[in-house]
């Protein structure tokens, strides 16, 4: 059963699925309306799944789950999956790069290659100040507090540790 993001428990898990390159609005519609029709009919062992999705920053794809009404299941998680596979494929988008970092340059969304961000530490293209999107949270909760976070919060602090004792 699908429900507005705005109305899914602060609980719920989150699933995010970043981008390899902006959506046109065009695709934000088309990606809003066949996630939403998706959500809707979601179920895990035949026991509808309170869900919800939604499209920020014309680059990401948070999919959440209730899961204090239902469990999901592997295979309905593995269901999700699938369909931004078959989305990606028609509109030429790779949802499953892990390669690359996000940051948000005053307001742009701007990526960069994993194995170069110790070289953008360096050359302070990236600060312990710098908002990075945070995609490994689990919950909405962590999603509205962590996700657009100062990279020396996050994953990326290990690169300002090692900045600092060289």
């Amino acid at each position: 059963m699908y429900i507005p993001f705005s109305e899914i428990d602060l609980s719920a898990r989150v699933w995010i699925y970043q981008a390899n390159r902006k959506f046109t609005d065009e695709e934000v519609g088309i990606l809003t309306e066949t996630l939403k029709a998706a959500l809707e009919n979601w179920e895990a062992h035949g026991h509808p799944l309170t869900a919800s999705g939604k499209i920020f920053e014309h680059r990401f794809v948070v999919i959440a789950i209730d899961e204090t009404k239902e469990l999901p299941s592997g295979c309905s998680i593995d269901k999700s999956v699938h369909w931004l596979q078959e989305i990606g494929s028609r509109l030429n988008i790779d949802f499953f790069d892990r390669s690359l970092a996000y940051l948000d340059d005053n307001n742009n969304v701007e990526t960069i290659p994993v194995p170069k961000i110790k070289q953008a530490v360096t050359e302070q293209i990236i600060t312990p100040f710098t908002t990075i999107f945070d995609n490994q949270v689990t919950t909405k909760a962590q999603w509205m507090k962590r996700w657009k976070t100062p990279a020396s919060n996050s994953w990326l602090s290990r690169y300002f540790s090692a900045q600092t004792a060289s």
